[in-house]
């Protein structure tokens, strides 16, 4: 069986202390309000966890994602055809939507060397998995996997993209970042990339708030673990004693930011001690600590963040319902 060949520029930090996990959360919880970066959700348990959100019912970003791949992968294929490129995925996930896009390049293009990305060594292992599943062991194009994290990610693109490239940047992920914070990372994109290179990206919509309440509060509890195992993570790695009985978890629409928050809220005083950082924190009652933002957009903002960082937009592709887009953007240099 062909051997996966991975390039680690980050070492997946679960179980290995690292000076630079132990830096966010002393900077975090710091903080007041006290808050944790979102990165801290993807080890090897919250990818498995987050795959796990990705089929609830509730959870619709994944659906109508999948639906627009699907009817418009050849459209975005064509874009790509008859170049020799690398088509890099910027968090990879499963592979589950990569699959319908994958399939459509190769019926459109000369070759490409596919680069999925992720901070999770396990989840581009479980990639590499499925594609071998689907392609009965015989993957008819050159995988390369690179554990980083974005911006180590972007560095290493700038060092070996070739002279044309494809990015994938699925699952609205870019609502993960502020507008400051996502301004940054596309010029970085930009900076990394070659004159009429593509981009994909995800943004997911404003819609009704039910619906939007409803996928990050689902029924069954998976995103409230998904919180929950950060805390969890610290624990393990930085010897902190959080107790999960002090928090409850709730996902809110912050209708000033335009950003669904994930929050768990203290329900007592207590204090939390990490022994890595020699440090307790306290809590009080009702004490919120943030853990996520997800941005949700017009089409209007979608525009705005290409032109404002060196971007055009060749063309937004919706699901049915309207509650997803996928962004096609070309690099102007």
């Amino acid at each position: 069986m062909e051997k996966l060949d991975i390039k680690i520029l980050s070492h997946d930090i679960q179980g290995h202390p690292t000076h630079e996990l132990a830096l966010s959360v002393l900077e975090g919880l710091s903080e007041n309000p006290k808050k944790l970066p979102s990165r801290l959700f993807y080890d090897d348990k919250g990818s498995s966890l987050f795959k796990k959100i990705m089929q609830l019912e509730e959870y619709y970003p994944t659906k109508c994602e999948a639906e627009i791949l699907k009817a418009n992968g050849g459209k975005i294929a064509k874009h790509m055809k008859g170049k020799k490129f690398n088509l890099i995925e910027l968090g990879c996930g499963d592979g589950a939507k990569t699959i319908t896009i994958l399939n459509s390049l190769r019926e459109e293009t000369k070759s490409f060397d596919y680069v999925p990305l992720d901070i999770s060594q396990a989840a581009i292992e479980y990639l590499y998995q499925n594609l071998q599943k689907e392609y009965d062991q015989k993957i008819p194009f050159k995988i390369y996997g690179l554990v980083a994290e974005y911006f180590q990610g972007l560095k290493w693109l700038s060092e070996n993209a070739s002279d044309q490239n494809m990015v994938l940047f699925l699952g609205s992920n870019i609502g993960n970042f502020s507008r400051p914070m996502a301004l940054r990372f596309l010029r970085h994109l930009w900076h990394s990339l070659n004159p009429n290179d593509v981009v994909l990206i995800g943004f997911d919509l404003k819609k009704d708030l039910d619906i939007l309440y409803d996928a990050y509060n689902d029924k069954k509890g998976v995103t409230k673990e998904f919180n929950f195992n950060v805390l969890d993570r610290i624990n393990k790695t930085l010897n902190g004693n959080f107790d999960r009985k002090n928090y409850q978890h709730q996902g809110l629409y912050n209708v000033q930011t335009g950003a669904m928050e994930s929050y768990l809220i203290s329900q007592c005083e207590h204090e939390v001690y990490i022994k890595d950082l020699d440090k307790s924190f306290s809590f009080k009652p009702w004490e919120p600590l943030h853990m996520e933002y997800s941005y949700k957009y017009l089409e209007s903002d979608i525009v705005d963040y290409a032109t404002s960082t060196g971007f055009e937009v060749i063309e937004n592709y919706k699901d049915n319902k309207g509650y997803f887009v996928d962004s096609l953007w070309r690099v102007i240099k």
